[in-house]
């Protein structure tokens, strides 16, 4: 049985296109650029600043410990110092709902929200940030229910009750909407307005900010804290940041109509048929564990890790084996994209950039390097990046297209760095930040280096020079879980200082691990 149905890219689109009335007459009368915002802190000029970073966190309580709470407790000596906080997508586990906010997202972070003193009173749809929340979608955050749990939900019969388990998925009774949760809760959800006129006074109002590419979404933190769209960019202490959808051009290409391709398609098949095999078992297996057991409360944990990292490469898998799917990309987004690097390479007072969204193009993390999905994403930005080196020639005179790249996605939190990939994705320091509050997983038993066959030859493309997460087993299991500090420094070029803060679940106590800073 799927736990999951995740939405086609080209509704993913279409949807959050009409969330904010995209390219409205209105809008496009008004010369808005509906990618950019400003935030309008009064210090957004200051060279040296610094912010939080977060991942994967949107988990409610676990068995016994509330791991997403103490890692924003952590941040909290860090609130007033910091500029603003960058979320790298899956805010809300299992299927995006909107009826978990409150649980897993408002609670944890009240001190980050106006009238956080009283939490339950703040609805998902109408949040304002102290400190500027700036999130990129995760696939969580696209989920839905599939039709059987659909029509469970309408009976109000309890999902885990139809799986006879123990286990807290977090599903609930709705999904996604295809991401509108989502949007209601941090976009500017104009298709809210009915009429022209009260969407021309919102307009005048809020998107008074002026860039070079025209007006755009004035970001007020304490007041107004919208995003202007999916994907957007803003420009703090002459860096440029990126916020990409990655979940739009992440389809991986159809398995060839050749006898090596239908060879691939029978490994597959079988692949997933043992893994659904497996996730019958690990229900049987949570069945007879009584959660008030500390004991048994560890091994849920361990069982609801296991079955969210099958459900997952289910996904992937199934997504290779759609005999129906016509690739599809979001081209618009990229083509974007290749232009903002482009402008960016091109104004003198632009001294950095820092792309962030969901999945990583490379990882150590157990399952992720190998996904179908992942070598999509990695193919898709090395295409953007060697267009952008080519248009520019030698303006970045040898230096990297981008200073940083910060992804979620794989639970754990890593430090890569590119080699000579052949590509414009040479040389780049990758940061993955996704262990902020999910089950955490371990890394591959291959190690930090990462390599991929290129002209019949097997070659060295990034190597991991840090990585935090799941280890050691049973009673003997550490749980580090983790989010980022990053201090902005430096003239011309920016170095970033990152101080990674762990809090790690050991022997069912919390204790802070000491991680050295380092310097990139």
């Amino acid at each position: 049985m799927k736990l999951v149905s995740d939405p086609a890219i080209a509704k993913k689109i279409s949807k959050m296109q009409q969330r904010v009335k995209w390219q409205d007459p209105l809008i496009l009368e008004r010369r808005i650029d509906q990618t950019k915002l400003v935030i309008e802190d009064g210090r957004a000029d200051d060279p040296e600043f610094s912010f939080l970073v977060v991942g994967d966190s949107g988990s409610g309580t676990h068995k016994g410990h509330d791991p997403q709470r103490r890692v924003a407790e952590l941040m909290l000596p860090h609130h007033q110092q910091c500029r603003f906080m960058l979320h790298t997508g899956d805010v809300i586990y299992l299927v995006g709902s909107r009826e978990y906010y409150q649980q897993n997202f408002i609670q944890p972070y009240q001190e980050f929200l106006v009238g956080g003193e009283q939490p339950k009173k703040i609805a998902y749809d109408k949040m304002v940030f102290k400190l500027p929340i700036l999130p990129v979608p995760g696939n969580h955050d696209y989920y839905d229910l599939p039709l059987l749990f659909r029509l469970v939900s309408v009976t109000t019969l309890p999902i885990r009750r139809l799986l006879q388990s123990r286990l807290d998925l977090d599903v609930g009774l709705y999904g996604s909407g295809i991401g509108d949760a989502y949007a209601r809760a941090f976009l500017d959800y104009l298709c809210a307005f009915q009429f022209p006129g009260d969407l021309a006074r919102h307009l005048d109002q809020h998107y008074t900010a002026k860039t070079d590419t025209g007006r755009c979404l004035s970001y007020q933190p304490g007041s107004f804290t919208r995003l202007p769209n999916r994907y957007y960019s803003f420009r703090y202490g002459g860096i440029d940041f990126f916020a990409l959808d990655s979940n739009t051009f992440n389809e991986p290409p159809p398995l060839p109509k050749t006898q090596a391709g239908d060879a691939d398609r029978r490994i597959l098949e079988r692949r997933r048929t043992l893994l659904e095999q497996e996730k019958q078992q690990i229900m049987a297996d949570s069945a007879i564990l009584n959660p008030k057991n500390p004991q048994d409360a560890e091994q849920l944990d361990d069982l609801q890790v296991k079955l969210t990292q099958i459900e997952e490469i289910i996904v992937d898998i199934e997504k290779q084996l759609d005999p129906n799917k016509t690739t599809f990309t979001d081209i618009e987004q990229l083509d974007w994209l290749r232009q903002r690097l482009i402008e960016s390479w091109n104004t003198k007072e632009v001294r950095g950039r820092i792309i962030f969204f969901h999945h990583p193009p490379y990882v150590t993390e157990a399952t992720k390097w190998q996904q179908a999905q992942t070598l999509a994403i990695r193919s898709r930005l090395r295409g953007v990046l060697d267009a952008v080196a080519e248009k520019l020639g030698s303006l970045n005179q040898g230096r990297p297209l981008v200073d940083l790249v910060i992804n979620g996605h794989a639970h754990c939190l890593e430090y890569l760095q590119t080699a000579d990939t052949g590509h414009a994705d040479s040389h780049i320091p990758w940061i993955v930040c996704g262990g902020s509050g999910f089950s955490l997983r371990r890394q591959r038993e291959e190690g930090p280096d990462l390599r991929e066959m290129m002209r019949d030859e097997e070659k060295l493309v990034a190597r991991s020079h840090l990585f935090i997460g799941r280890t050691g087993k049973g009673f003997h299991k550490h749980r580090p879980y983790s989010s980022l500090r990053i201090d902005v420094k430096g003239d011309e070029r920016p170095k970033f200082i990152v101080r990674p803060l762990v809090a790690e679940w050991y022997q069912r106590e919390w204790c802070d691990r000491e991680i050295e800073p380092f310097e990139i």
